[in-house]
């Protein structure tokens, strides 16, 4: 199977959060009563993506998790190439044949629509990629759509449908990867491109923001006075893309995001924009060329029941990070699932008391059904029994171990249909890439180790005894993360006013 992982674009666009304007937008026009044939022509413009698999979609009325994402795509929501001269008021860079998930935001709105609680992912957390292994968390949407690309194209299928179908396949990696490391569900999807961005400030009019410093960075165009400031357009996407020159880097950047969200959110719902018939008509049109939603999603009911954030009762906060390092994928912003899935539990549990369902648990298959077989490819002795052992401590069967030539990476090859099993070992192991397999029968999967495999990998994800997985001899890629430890973000962002940020 050939699988490449996508390297991240040269300057990040977190621009997803934009996306929750045209959400809001709806919620205020329902909560109103303003214009149903406007809501209706916003919602039936919009464009679609059958990206959320398995299962009923949740009914309205109850907890709902919504994955925002920004794209520094080129193209608006239909594909279409941008011209030459928007994308030069876009300040947007040279193109680099990458499409990129530069923001991500796990969205929560409990059952009530009483507050929401939008919670950033940086966009180099090493996290595991089901299928692709351990990567920054941006790549696992170019990895699928590229590999499902090279398929469809070897398929014979025309590029419209490539274009299509490649993207969805990228989208539903996304979905997974971050239902793994968060241990939610989720239930909707909104992608917003450069496109969006730029056009939303400017259908609103602009919003206000406060620097601490005055700024001037050539990157990302930015160029700011301290103070409060409205900023619009190229200006604002400026404003949002900055990450040279500041503080904390990639976390000052989030901030700045989280900053400019809240401020979107408050203009719309306390400014009269939607009752402005310009403004209006502005957002709309924003949403047709910029934004992409799941297709199953009843955004009508959605708006209806979040109608109670028009008192701004919005907060955006940020996973915890355990540190910063530098490996075979660059500099990359380090994760404990375990602290995150409780952070996440602890600030998106269900307005109803209740806890957000975990698909990860939903889809665990029982250890004692599957048998383990291992290939040492490494040349260390010992490490396949090593990791037999490890893994029976956990219920996993041993099945056959043996020595094999080493592969270009570590590998989990499950039998067709049983990628869910596949998936779990991986996972177990650290994170490797997952391949199918007609050879092997039901029931089993097989480890392929190779010169990129850490013994530490076993430790840190089944919790196996030192003494058990003991390899002082290793050297891996991880052995050279030097860890920093993660910035102090300072209190929530909220949309209850203009704070002043790096």
């Amino acid at each position: 199977m050939n699988q490449r992982p996508a390297p991240p674009g040269q300057a990040g666009r977190r621009l997803g959060l934009r996306l929750l304007a045209a959400t809001v937008s709806a919620v205020v026009l329902v909560s109103t009563g303003i214009g149903w044939h406007l809501f209706q022509d916003l919602t039936g413009g919009i464009s679609t993506s059958d990206v959320i698999l398995g299962g009923t979609p949740k009914p309205a009325g109850t907890d709902m998790n919504v994955l925002l994402v920004g794209v520094d795509s080129r193209t608006d929501a239909q594909g279409r190439p941008l011209s030459r001269q928007l994308l030069a008021q876009l300040r947007s860079g040279a193109e680099d044949g990458v499409l990129n998930s530069d923001t991500i935001i796990l969205l929560h709105v409990p059952a009530d629509g009483s507050r929401a609680t939008g919670i950033s992912i940086p966009r180099d957390s090493y996290v595991n990629i089901p299928g692709y292994g351990k990567n920054k968390i941006n790549s696992a949407y170019p990895s699928a759509t590229v590999a499902a690309a090279e398929k469809l194209r070897e398929k014979g299928d025309d590029e419209v449908s490539v274009d299509r179908e490649s993207k969805t396949a990228g989208r539903q990696e996304l979905i997974k990867t971050v239902e793994q490391l968060t241990d939610v569900k989720i239930d909707h999807y909104a992608e917003v491109n450069l496109l969006g961005f730029y056009n939303l400030t400017n259908a609103i009019g602009g919003v206000q923001v406060c620097l601490k410093n005055s700024v001037k960075e050539f990157r990302s165009g930015a160029n700011f006075p301290a103070g409060p400031q409205t900023i619009t357009g190229g200006a604002a996407l400026a404003f949002v893309r900055q990450r040279y020159g500041l503080p904390q880097s990639d976390f000052s950047r989030i901030r700045r995001q989280q900053v400019f969200l809240a401020a979107v959110a408050h203009k719309i719902l306390s400014a009269g924009t939607l009752t402005n018939p310009v403004k209006l008509q502005g957002l709309i049109n924003v949403a047709k060329e910029s934004v992409v939603l799941d297709s199953g999603w009843d955004v009508l009911s959605f708006a209806r029941q979040a109608s109670n954030l028009a008192g701004g009762n919005i907060e955006f906060l940020t996973i915890p990070t355990t540190g910063q390092a530098s490996n075979e994928h660059g500099d990359v912003v380090t994760v404990d699932p375990d602290q995150v899935r409780e952070f996440v539990q602890q600030h998106v549990g269900g307005g109803d008391g209740s806890a957000p369902s975990s698909s990860a648990a939903a889809d665990q298959v029982p250890p004692s059904q599957i048998t383990v077989d291992v290939r040492n490819g490494t040349g260390r002795s010992g490490l396949a029994s090593q990791v037999a052992r490890a893994l029976s401590e956990r219920g996993y069967h041993e099945g056959q171990l043996d020595n094999s030539e080493s592969p270009a990476a570590s590998t989990v090859h499950y039998p067709p249909g049983h990628q869910d099993a596949g998936d779990q070992v991986a996972e177990l192991l650290g994170g490797m890439r997952t391949e199918s397999d007609p050879d092997l029968p039901s029931g089993t999967v097989r480890v392929y180790l190779a010169s990129d495999f850490s013994i530490s990998d076993i430790k840190a994800a089944t919790g196996a005894d030192d003494d058990s997985t003991d390899d002082s001899s290793t050297t891996s890629s991880r052995s050279s993360e030097a860890s920093v430890p993660p910035p102090s973000l300072g209190p929530p962002i909220t949309a209850g006013g203009v704070p002043c940020v790096d």
